[in-house]
């Protein structure tokens, strides 16, 4: 394993505790309150810039720096660190104006008018000089600013765009991949309905069509939208590192459960190692079935993942309602510092939020803050001020990392493929299966990573694939299980390649590895369920399978004679499939023998350790029940200063990290 990346922020002292800093929108008099108010909360890095193109660009050949300097010689005088972004993520409107073909074209042919934000085409040449032109006068301008702590390049990378500039980009990519028309028409198939290209002209992005789209091109453009916008990633990396190098470099990842918008595996080799960060967003869901809970671990997992296991940093969170989410909803008391600290406790160097005052207008007005409309006499402000307090104590955990012995596999490219039109069943989706299974491990206490396929699986005991329906071969899986890995794959899983053609027989790619035949998909219907003969349940799906050289674990008792559960052992481990999506995954984790750390747990109780590589330990524990629960552990509490022993009860509600004897 390559050295740990653990300093990743090197001049913010102990675990990063702030949020998005949004001056602009506020007379210079609020400012000084703002610095009172942050020291009081003990921030200590804001992200400052990311929406401000306007204001230090406000029209062509016009540059004034007046206001960013005041607000970082600000921060600098009042000990506070700066995520100093590129503010490339929005271009103002005299800039839209000037260059009306770089705003995006949507499917259906309509050029988008600005009036919101990120109203740009990543593959307009001007918008791309543009980007790099801003960082490079940003970065020359503050490369040695004392409150300069990193760099945030763009925001929330997602934009896609279908106009003719995306077009040529597109052919060039697609003529790197293929190589020539022959490859491009064999990769998508083209002699189906006669859509064979005879001149690179006629292939164009995915636009509104009279029938169901080629699968071949949606993955393929899905796949060349996430390279240009990790293009734009790099041109203002690279314009920044030569005039400021050795500063973190970073950009707010969406791993919120529900964005598969860029191949974030793609991006993994630009954003770790020295000088890189890998940082998210995450935002909860009121209406997710897996709980709140569940989806922090989640997020903070997945991140996890991307990092290779390094630290990382939580960019952004709510501290209550978001903007977005249709109908008000509040966190409870504590949530805020449970879910933070969950975050903290699985890999993330601090505490970030969007953002720090609640803005009086736009469209986020009502999006909840550090220091929300009700002002610093509220519970959320005092709930941010306890957090700031328990960060600070828990400066020495910086640089600690996270030791997973399961794992979740995800491919963005497979999640792609299976949401390509033309499927048996539309509920086969990827993303809520991948969390369901997360959220059933996480009940069990199993600290789980979310990883590639294709990456080493070594450090790991068991495997799961919940939906791999992409895969081209199992010779990594095969490799892992040989050498005594435990692999437990979902139903629909390895069907067809990486140009989405069917592999031919089923379950294709990993049918020779689990010793099964599957002879037909019977997807089930939204709410009907199939039983198994051993008293389990699935649903959405089931397939008419036969074992060849697997034991059959459980029948479906609807189709006697044909398994619905497999089991396999393969050198030094074993295979598990299922042919089915299990309805209660607790007693299938069970029967594969995956446990967490401390079986004897109460569901509900969160324990996690992080550990330096010299042996020091901390053991994480939130109570998210309504019941008292023994953390069974020794040493010393770090948000408390009192010792710990193995039979004292955490309250309700309460949280601890006890550095361990």
């Amino acid at each position: 394993m390559a050295p740990r990346n653990t300093d990743i922020i090197p001049t913010v002292e102990g675990l990063a505790f702030g949020g998005d800093y949004n001056p602009e929108q506020w007379p210079r008099e609020t400012w000084d309150e703002d610095l009172r108010l942050m020291r009081e909360a003990g921030v200590n890095l804001v992200s400052v810039n990311i929406f401000a193109w306007a204001g230090i660009n406000p029209g062509p050949g016009e540059w004034d720096f007046t206001q960013l300097d005041a607000i970082m010689d600000l921060l600098a005088a009042g000990g506070v660190q700066a995520d100093l972004a590129t503010s490339t993520a929005s271009p103002p409107p005299w800039f839209s104006q000037a260059h009306p073909e770089t705003l995006p074209v949507n499917p259906e042919g309509v050029r988008l008018n600005s009036g919101a934000r990120a109203e740009y085409c990543p593959h307009a040449p001007v918008y791309r000089a543009a980007v790099v032109d801003m960082a490079s006068r940003l970065a020359e301008r503050y490369a040695d600013h004392p409150a300069l702590a990193m760099w945030h390049v763009g925001n929330e990378y997602y934009r896609s765009c279908t106009c003719d500039f995306a077009a040529e980009a597109f052919r060039a990519w697609l003529t790197e991949r293929h190589g020539d028309l022959d490859g491009l028409n064999r990769a998508w198939g083209t002699t189906f309905w006669s859509q064979t290209y005879s001149d690179w002209s006629q292939v164009l992005p995915p636009r509104i069509c009279a029938e169901t789209p080629n699968p071949g091109l949606l993955l393929d453009f899905r796949r060349f939208s996430s390279d240009a916008l990790l293009a734009l990633f790099r041109s203002e990396a690279e314009a920044i590192e030569a005039h400021s190098p050795g500063k973190p470099i970073t950009t707010n990842f969406m791993v919120t459960g529900n964005f598969t918008g860029a191949d974030y595996h793609r991006w993994r080799e630009h954003t770790t190692g020295p000088n890189r960060l890998v940082a998210s967003d995450h935002y909860l869901l009121p209406d997710d079935p897996i709980g709140w809970p569940a989806q922090a671990a989640f997020g903070a997992d997945a991140t996890r993942g991307l990092a290779d296991g390094d630290p990382w940093l939580l960019m952004e969170q709510s501290t209550n309602s978001s903007a977005w989410r249709r109908g008000y909803f509040a966190k409870r008391p504590g949530d805020l510092l449970r879910h933070s600290l969950s975050y903290v406790a699985r890999g993330s160097e601090g505490a970030m939020f969007f953002q720090w005052r609640a803005s009086r207008y736009g469209a986020e007005r009502y999006h909840s803050a550090m220091l929300p409309h009700g002002g610093p006499d509220s519970r959320v402000f005092r709930e941010v001020k306890q957090l700031g307090a328990w960060l600070k104590l828990l400066g020495e955990v910086k640089g600690s990392t996270v030791d997973s012995r399961a794992a979740i596999l995800l491919d963005f490219n497979s999640c792609w493929a299976a949401d390509t039109p033309g499927q048996p069943s539309s509920d086969m989706t990827t993303y809520p299966e991948l969390r369901r299974w997360h959220a059933a491990l996480w009940r069990r206490g199993v600290t789980t990573d979310l990883v590639n396929p294709e990456w080493d699986l070594s450090r790991y005991t068991h495997v799961f694939a919940p939906h791999l329906y992409l895969l081209d071969d199992d010779a990594n899986l095969r490799a892992y299980v040989e050498r005594g890995g435990t692999l437990v794959v979902g139903p629909y899983s390895g069907i067809v390649d990486s140009n989405d053609h069917v592999h031919p027989g089923l379950p294709g790619a990993l049918g020779g590895l689990m010793g099964i035949r599957v002879e037909e998909f019977v997807p089930v219907p939204k709410g009907d369920k199939v039983a198994l003969d051993n008293g389990w349940e699935g649903e959405t799906w089931s397939e008419v399978t036969h074992a060849l050289d697997a034991e059959v674990v459980a029948d479906f008792k609807d189709y006697p004679g044909t398994g619905a559960v497999f089991r396999r052992r393969l050198g030094d481990g074993e295979v598990w499939y299922l042919a089915t999506r299990i309805t209660d995954l607790d007693p299938l984790l069970a029967a594969v023998g995956v446990t967490g750390e401390f079986p004897e747990a109460p569901e509900n109780l969160e324990l996690v350790r992080r550990s330096h590589e010299d042996g020091r330990s901390y053991l994480f524990a939130i109570n998210h029940s309504d019941a008292p629960a023994n953390v069974p552990a020794a040493g010393r509490d770090l948000l408390t200063g009192n010792p710990w022993a193995p039979t004292r009860p955490l309250e309700p509600g309460e949280c601890a990290v006890i550095r361990e004897d």
